[in-house]
């Protein structure tokens, strides 16, 4: 089976809430340890999925075959961790903000953590509506501290399968290889952000299988969850990506392509996803 990429087409107390400056929280219960997020919570929370296949003509996006392959195997994981999901296919720009938005509004108290797992096409620091296209940011924004009351001090993980430009990597040959006090936290504070791809690269996708970054983290997180750091399931998330696959595609200089995810992080602590 071919791959794609998901880009252009190729001719491809819980809280007070202050300012930007940050915000004040206490946990709602003690931690056992500092350096660990707290999991003692009844839910381990929300994963929300959107998932983007088809496009207006105007956006000059093409279908996006294999993404519900994605979104079936997000669901199926997120679900058997603990998550409560909510999947929803085809959303223009404005859906997905109103969805974020109605979601960044609800009460998590009774939540350890949030996720969400966004599929669509992409450039560097936007992903693609049904529509038209949307600043990450702008999305992310809506669950910050001094936004999303209930989320404080507590993880906010997204997880981005999209292209974040049009560059692309032949690779290269290598050897084998006390939480009990108020406190004032940053409202950037405990967010992690697994995009798919590197800054300025494609993002390649089986129209039949699924992404190779959707694929691996759901393969990774079943396969670790009950044993290792969120860092470091991610950590063999990259793992896998870099070394296990390569482009099939019949464009001239697409075939034999790699790719690395991108892990950016801002947790403040140890995440691990036992309850």
């Amino acid at each position: 089976m071919s791959d794609s990429v998901d880009a252009r087409q190729v001719n491809a107390k819980e809280g007070s809430y202050l300012t930007d400056a940050g915000v004040h929280q206490t946990d709602a219960k003690p931690h056992s340890d500092v350096f660990q997020y707290n999991m003692n919570y009844p839910s381990l929370g929300q994963c929300v999925i959107i998932n983007n296949k088809n496009f207006l003509k105007k956006t000059g996006m093409g279908v996006r075959n294999g993404t519900d392959e994605d979104a079936k195997n997000a669901m199926q994981t997120f679900s058997k961790l603990g998550f409560k999901y909510k999947i929803s296919n085809d959303q223009t720009v404005s859906q997905m903000k109103d969805l974020l938005t109605k979601v960044s509004k609800e009460d998590h108290s009774k939540s350890a953590m949030f996720a969400c797992v966004l599929l669509s096409h992409g450039e560097d620091g936007r992903i693609f509506g049904t529509d038209d296209c949307i600043e990450l940011k702008e999305l992310f924004a809506l669950f910050r501290g001094d936004c999303c009351k209930s989320l404080v001090g507590k993880p906010k993980l997204f997880f981005i399968q999209a292209c974040r430009g049009s560059g692309l990597d032949a690779g290269i040959e290598c050897d084998s290889e006390s939480e009990e006090e108020t406190q004032r936290i940053p409202v950037e504070a405990d967010f992690l952000y697994v995009y798919s791809t590197a800054p300025g690269y494609y993002s390649w996708r089986n129209v039949a299988n699924g992404s190779w970054f959707i694929s691996s983290l759901c393969e990774m997180l079943s396969k670790y969850s009950k044993q290792l750091e969120i860092m470091q399931i991610m950590t063999r998330v990259n793992h896998k990506v870099a070394l296990d696959f390569k482009s099939c595609s019949n464009l001239p200089g697409f075939d034999g392509m790699k790719q690395i995810p991108c892990i950016v992080s801002m947790l403040t602590k140890e995440l691990y996803l036992l309850k």
